[in-house]
């Protein structure tokens, strides 16, 4: 039997008549994953992957029980004001994530579209908006969301704040990538900071803030010495791991547990394993159920994901944490997922060089029409610099818009290229040698 198919058809059957029953079951079975993650975590795994694994669940289950302490945010929303002062992060993709994880998300999808959601959205939102819409979802205090990277955010939110009848406040970042632009940003920060003292009656402690935005910069540098390490190792890792990263270094910037999870990540992979296995660099969001994929990657020592753009974006952004409004304003501004589609292929290229990537994977998630536009001039661009680059079309949340077949047939044509691209450099290393 299949435990977690089962468990989303009780959660489907459930949602249209009685919503808050389908809350309680789909708390308890969280919980009761929080539990098993625990106590029979996957040994497969690193120490580090295995805590951001119970990170995730945790944070998630916590904000589910109490949504009145919990503000509902986009990915990019700078969370250090929110951690400050115990306020838990309400993430639309990684509620979604988690319904989708469940095997629970065709009722939800349901329910945005009969509440007028066009199915051209993207699947994260539709989720995380039929769940609200259909009763699941409890009332958080208030949004906090971006106008970065995801066009979404500017239907959803709003929506989400006349649904509940909550406060909102958007931070609008400027296309422009420039030091005026950080300026703009640090001083809606500022701004963001009166509207959550308010929304929580309690005021934000300016040292505290400073500490905790300090905490991220150190989060960065754990990271990047991750990265840098990476290189002729390979960290034993499943794609739903590459998802809790990205949770974890944007949801969670500026905590403790973000810091503990880098530093132990850097730890893990300075001990790993070597590894002659072809390494692809992952750009975007991770179709994390999507058999094929799962079949391909995980835990798997000839092919493997050496790092995400998604989840090192944040944390290759110099920033100057005795300015923690300007410094959380450079991650948003200088963000490879603001400004132009080089920005992208600058960022690609640069954890290529420090991860010894030889592919990129460029998955074009369903909906999301910024990377769906950029994906080509990214894909020539990296290909020009000398990286190959297979773009994949799917759906990170929505089984319905995938083509399994389709996505097999390209992966693994793109991986027999990688293959015979490296004998070719060996060919020609070895000519050079005889010479």
């Amino acid at each position: 039997m299949d435990v977690i198919r089962t468990f989303g058809n009780i959660i489907d059957s459930q949602v249209g008549s009685h919503p808050l029953r389908a809350r309680r079951i789909l708390y308890a079975g969280w919980r009761a994953q929080l539990a098993n993650l625990t106590v029979h975590a996957d040994k497969r795994l690193p120490a580090a992957r295995r805590y951001a694994a119970r990170v995730a669940m945790g944070k998630i289950t916590r904000a589910l029980k109490h949504p009145e302490k919990a503000a509902a945010i986009s990915l990019f929303t700078p969370y250090e004001p929110l951690q400050t002062t115990g306020v838990l992060p309400y993430s639309v993709e990684q509620l979604s994530c988690f319904i989708g994880g469940s095997d629970a998300e065709s009722a939800f999808l349901e329910a945005a579209a009969q509440a007028g959601f066009a199915d051209t959205m993207c699947s994260y939102h539709r989720i995380f908006l039929g769940a609200a819409a259909s009763g699941l979802l409890p009332r958080p205090a208030f949004c906090v969301y971006t106008s970065l990277a995801c066009d979404g955010n500017l239907i959803t939110f709003p929506s989400v704040q006349d649904h509940f009848d909550i406060p909102g406040f958007c931070l609008d970042v400027p296309f422009e990538r420039s030091d005026d632009a950080v300026g703009y940003v640090a001083q809606e920060i500022r701004d963001l900071v009166r509207f959550v003292e308010g929304c929580i009656g309690q005021a934000i402690d300016e040292s505290a803030l400073r500490e905790t935005v300090a905490r991220g910069w150190r989060s960065a540098l754990g990271y990047r010495r991750f990265l840098d390490a990476s290189p002729g190792r390979r960290l034993p890792a499943d794609m739903t791991s590459e998802m809790y990263a990205i949770l974890t270094n944007h949801v969670l910037m500026g905590s403790p547990e973000t810091e503990r999870f880098c530093s132990m990540l850097a730890d893990d992979m300075e001990s790993a394993p070597a590894s002659d296995g072809l390494r692809l660099l992952w750009l975007h969001t991770m179709p994390f159920s999507q058999e094929p994929l799962i079949e391909r990657l995980n835990f798997n020592d000839d092919v493997f994901i050496t790092a995400n753009d998604l989840a090192a974006d944040p944390m290759l952004i110099d920033v100057d944490p005795d300015r923690p409004y300007e410094a959380m304003a450079r991650r948003l501004v200088y963000s490879c997922y603001n400004g132009p589609a080089s920005a992208r292929t600058e960022r690609a290229l640069d954890m290529a060089r420090r991860t010894q990537a030889e592919g990129a994977v460029l998955f074009n998630h369903w909906g999301c029409r910024a990377t769906l536009g950029a994906s080509q001039l990214i894909k020539q661009d990296l290909e020009e610099a000398g990286l190959p680059c297979l773009v994949l079309d799917g759906d990170g949340a929505d089984p319905a818009n995938r083509s399994d077949g389709q996505t097999s047939t390209r992966f693994d044509a793109f991986i027999e290229l990688l293959g015979a691209k490296r004998e070719e450099r060996a060919g020609a290393a070895d000519e050079g040698s005889a010479r």
